[in-house]
């Protein structure tokens, strides 16, 4: 019975792929436009359009196959979706999209998906609301496409790069985001992979929301107010992601609300006016990230109880920790060891890479740091330096409770992954900025091994 119900289906399927045509749109060619390709073309078929510019909207309501040669324009006339799909398994490949329409409420997008198991692919996207929206859809696949949102409106007023509700088992890889309100929104979706994105000069870089079972990697965020926002959701991963040079006011590199049994690991935090910024937040591993050159590395509510970090690198940040409440059950370091810290001045007698003595995860300024955030910009003054100098020769003052009891001795070599290339001129600096904290680490390992 298995194998025949097989048979039927293989028959079906080689009846289908037998049948189906392909239909050109351009030129000499049969259609002059893309819907009257839509119109004439049965399930299955494929539509070849040729270049040029074609005004008009697309709605597709059969499974067709739409590819681009020489990335012809499907440019729209202002309102609505340029593009909608509303049957299972279609594939569009190759084009230029532009001119949405500008309703955040009727989510006009460039790519508008009610569907299931659609390709999107190797297209570009320009001037539109909503970049690639999906609604309510699954088991598709976006990749290799570039971003671009409509400029002319203030970012709060656009509509996010890739934007996915009650949307699951989604892959989204090797795009560019760029221009939008947000690179990539997520909300009420679960069980999405997102690799390889590249997400840059918008407001937040990921923005997502009671999303479960998520896993980013590979990932860059930079050059936004904020690099990401993860709310309400649980069981997240986070691996090899960069997070540079996102700033604003009350800016941060990765915040956590609400959050529980997380895993961040190997991602690079850097540049960020705040690192990492952890509120009500459960149950969550951070181990062997390198965590570098930020005005403060950590922000962290009393609230968020039960985290461990270990492994990871802690390297030229104006202050380690701001800790917003009177106590912390933070782990900072397991059986194994704790976290390499720039500023250790402790010693390792037994040679086994671990301090002999425990480290404070403070300075003196942590208390206006937490009530003054603004004060952050005096924090790397040479009066400040002097006097944390001082603090540390002659203690006087009472900082936290937070010790990391097992500091290492050396950084941990981490191969965070970088691509590179960059989409724009702007993505130089940051890699020699990479280049430098790497440096650093390797000038530290060297100089404590020679103390040896």
């Amino acid at each position: 019975m298995k194998f025949g119900c097989i048979s039927i289906l293989l028959v079906f399927f080689s009846t289908f792929a037998v049948n189906a045509d392909v239909l050109v749109v351009g030129g000499d060619e049969q259609f002059k436009s893309v819907n009257a390709a839509i119109s004439a073309a049965k399930a299955g078929d494929t539509i070849r359009i040729q270049p040029g510019i074609y005004n008009e909207n697309l709605l597709i309501e059969k499974s067709l196959t739409l590819e681009g040669v020489g990335s012809p324009t499907i440019k729209g006339a202002g309102k609505g979706s340029v593009i909608e799909i509303k049957a299972d398994n279609c594939s569009i490949a190759g084009l230029k999209v532009e001119t949405s329409g500008g309703d955040l409420v009727g989510e006009d997008a460039g790519i508008l998906i009610r569907s299931d198991g659609n390709t999107i692919e190797g297209l570009e996207l320009r001037d539109v609301l909503f970049g690639i929206y999906l609604f309510n859809s699954s088991n598709n696949k976006i990749s290799r496409n570039s971003i671009f949102g409509r400029t002319s409106l203030e970012s709060g007023s656009r509509g996010g790069g890739i934007h996915v509700w009650n949307s699951s088992e989604n892959l989204f890889e090797d795009n560019v985001i760029t221009e939008a309100r947000d690179g990539m929104y997520i909300q009420s979706s679960s069980n999405n992979t997102f690799r390889r994105n590249r997400v840059f000069d918008l407001r937040y870089g990921l923005h997502f929301m009671n999303s479960d079972d998520n896993l980013f990697e590979d990932n860059i965020f930079y050059d936004n107010i904020a690099g990401a926002a993860i709310m309400y959701s649980k069981n997240i991963v986070l691996k090899r992601n960069t997070f540079v040079h996102n700033r604003g006011f009350s800016s941060f590199g990765i915040l956590f609300q609400d959050c529980r049994e997380c895993t961040i690991e190997e991602n690079l935090v850097l540049d960020n006016a705040v690192g990492l910024f952890l509120e009500a937040s459960l149950n969550s591993v951070f181990r062997r990230n390198t965590v570098a050159e930020n005005d403060v590395a950590m922000e962290v509510f009393s609230s968020s109880e039960n985290n461990t970090f270990t492994e990871n690198n802690f390297i030229n940040n104006m202050s380690p920790l701001t800790l917003i409440g009177k106590s912390s059950s933070t782990k900072w370091a397991t059986d194994d060891g704790g976290n390499y810290w720039d500023d250790y001045d402790g010693y390792d007698l037994n040679t086994d890479g671990i301090g002999d003595v425990a480290h404070p995860i403070h300075n003196i300024f942590e208390h206006l740091e937490g009530n003054f955030p603004r004060l952050r910009i005096y924090l790397n003054s040479p009066a400040a330096q002097s006097l944390v100098a001082a603090e540390k020769a002659f203690p006087i003052l009472k900082g936290t409770n937070e010790f990391d009891r097992r500091p290492l001795m050396r950084p941990v070599k981490i191969d965070t992954a970088f691509p590179p290339r960059e989409h724009s001129g702007r993505g130089k600096w940051i890699l020699l900025a990479f280049s430098a904290v790497m440096l650093g680490i390797a000038a530290v390992t060297f100089r404590r091994g020679a103390a040896r």
